[in-house]
């Protein structure tokens, strides 16, 4: 793995450990002693931590440090779920945008 695709996928693990445990990122923030704003960023793939801030991350999440590293570390029920998750979210959105598109629209 190249340095931006090891970043993508930590930030990816981490994320979904964070919805496993159900923590808002300010839970998980607050739980290892890390600002939201960073948080964000390495969810994203922006920022790389330092080791203790990644052993901060792994006890709050109480996993081990190495399970962020794991290929594919989401579990088929969980990617089940976050399917499930992403259709609704796209349908509602959708259906959201036409009555806002109908209710404007000019003929």
């Amino acid at each position: 793995m190249e340095g931006q695709e090891l970043r993508d996928a930590l930030g990816k693990n981490i994320k979904l450990f964070r919805f496993h445990r159900a923590f808002s990122q300010a839970d998980l923030a607050e739980k290892a002693g890390i600002s939201i704003t960073f948080l964000s960023d390495l969810e994203r793939g922006n920022k790389w931590p330092y080791p203790d801030t990644l052993t901060s991350l792994a006890k709050a999440l109480d996993i081990e440090v190495f399970e962020f590293f794991r290929p594919e570390r989401m579990p088929d029920d969980m990617k089940t779920l976050m399917t499930r998750f992403s259709e609704d979210i796209s349908r509602i959105l959708n259906q959201s945008l036409d009555a806002v598109y109908k209710q404007y629209k000019v003929n």
